[in-house]
């Protein structure tokens, strides 16, 4: 477990972790740390949403900043995994031909739109999380970034083949046994709990949500590529974390 959390850090953040040994078992224990690597990089992203909110920094300016920060701390790759997903399922291609699509260097118009919607679409909604209070911040975001890596997790469950014979994809495939899915979207679902003050059970809805599309995608994603891909899993991080944050900033009527 020891060394699947290192692959976990190397794998989701920048922290200057050397990875221990790196194989299918590993691997499999990284894909469980996942959410708790999430949890924590989201209470860090959540406190520098709060330092702005202190220095008075416009809420939308300081949401930009936040998720720039985010961007920062894992090297972009979950977006570029966003950007070369959805320009091989916008391509309307399938197989070999969409996994060429997903290897090029460059970014296709889906693509594009894809990190515009979703990145904006962050940044407005990490806008008004301050003024629920400080719990309702740390929680939330720490759940939306918790929730996008339990995403992966779940498409790295047994039975769930790889696309490629290499890659991560190929790594982490069929890994994570059924007990540890459900413990690990309970856990994240618990610490949902505190993020809408008043409304205890808007933030485990929002997880189970946000899960239940990011298992859709993996459907379709597996069905269009023949299996998980690095790129749909960091697709599929960025996709949950923002259906997330958007289910914790609704306000029920």
């Amino acid at each position: 477990m020891s060394d699947g959390l290192r692959l976990a850090l190397t794998t989701f953040t920048v922290a200057p972790i050397r990875a221990g040994r790196v194989d299918r078992t590993t691997a499999g224990a990284a894909m469980v740390w996942a959410p708790v690597v999430g949890a924590a990089l989201g209470a860090l992203l959540a406190a520098a949403l709060l330092g702005l909110n202190w220095l008075v920094t416009p809420p939308l300016l300081a949401g930009i900043l936040v998720v720039g920060l985010a961007a920062l701390l894992t090297r972009g790759l979950h977006l570029d995994g966003l950007a070369d997903t959805v320009d091989a399922l916008g391509s309307y291609r399938s197989g070999a031909e969409a996994l060429d699509i997903m290897r090029r260097p460059d970014i296709g118009p889906f693509g594009v739109v894809a990190l515009v919607v979703v990145l904006g679409a962050q940044a407005v909604a990490l806008a008004g999380v301050p003024a629920r209070g400080w719990l309702a911040t740390l929680t939330g975001v720490a759940a939306a970034w918790a929730t996008g890596r339990l995403a992966a997790t779940w498409a790295c469950r047994r039975g769930v083949p790889a696309a490629r014979p290499d890659g991560l994809g190929a790594l982490v495939a069929g890994t994570v046994g059924p007990l540890r899915l459900g413990l690990a979207a309970v856990a994240v679902a618990l610490l949902a709990v505190a993020a809408v003050p008043g409304r205890p059970w808007q933030g485990p809805v929002t997880v189970v949500a946000a899960l239940a599309v990011a298992l859709l995608l993996t459907h379709h994603g597996v069905r269009r590529f023949g299996g998980v891909t690095g790129d749909l899993l960091g697709a599929l991080v960025e996709i949950a974390s923002t259906i997330t944050l958007i289910g914790l900033a609704i306000r029920p009527l």
